[in-house]
């Protein structure tokens, strides 16, 4: 029985999303909660090593079914040793990217059959659904010119996609956001730092604390 408090940023390349992520992690901590920080793809050992197969080399390397099933993969290896895990044990989890990106990027963008992605979904994730979902929102061009400034190791190979995949990207979050409105809250990416952190510890107090 899971009985922490999961937490999920989700948004395409460049909106900050890291940044807020590690902003809350401290702001939780402060406040005397045991809190996780993490991310996907990643997140546990073996789910880093698939990670470097996805992000990195030409855009061609992995068919969009090819990444799915990598994904899917990271994600059964860090669910099981990472998140479920600080669930279980009533802790916060933060997640840079979940279960929508995956929607977003290989379903809407990549066309992958929406029946394998509910399929791979159900059997990986079950009962693991985020109990809120932090959409952040940024025109994608100005997202992708952010995402270079800032690339680093050779994590660009969805940067290289062009900017109609990310436009797609953009709206697929949007619609996600409109269908699941119990869990999803659309954050404004192109305010400055310090505005969206607040934005954000306004959110989780009023949910949670």
């Amino acid at each position: 029985m899971n009985t922490g408090c999961f937490i999920t940023l989700e948004g395409g390349e460049g909106t900050g999303k890291s940044t807020q992520s590690a902003l809350l992690f401290k702001k939780l901590e402060f406040a005397g909660h045991q809190v996780v920080q993490t991310r996907e793809p990643g997140g546990s050992e073996g789910a880093e090593k698939i990670r470097q197969l996805l992000v990195t080399g030409n855009p061609q390397n992995w068919s969009p079914v090819a990444e799915a099933l990598l994904i899917s993969a990271a994600r059964d290896d860090h669910l099981r040793r990472v998140i479920a895990p600080a669930l279980d044990h009533g802790k916060f989890v933060i997640c840079d990217r979940f279960i929508d990106s995956t929607t977003a990027y290989q379903g809407v963008a990549s066309g992958v059959d929406r029946e394998l992605l509910k399929v791979l979904e159900t059997h990986v994730v079950g009962k693991f659904t985020p109990d809120l979902t932090l959409i952040f929102d940024l025109d994608p061009q100005t997202g992708l010119e952010r995402a270079k400034a800032r690339a680093q190791d050779g994590e660009d190979r969805f940067e290289a996609k062009g900017l109609t995949y990310h436009q797609k990207i953009r709206q697929a979050f949007i619609d996600i956001a409109q269908k699941h409105a119990e869990r999803c809250v659309i954050v404004d990416a192109s305010l400055g730092v310090d505005d969206i952190e607040d934005r954000v510890w306004q959110i989780i107090s009023d949910r949670f604390l």
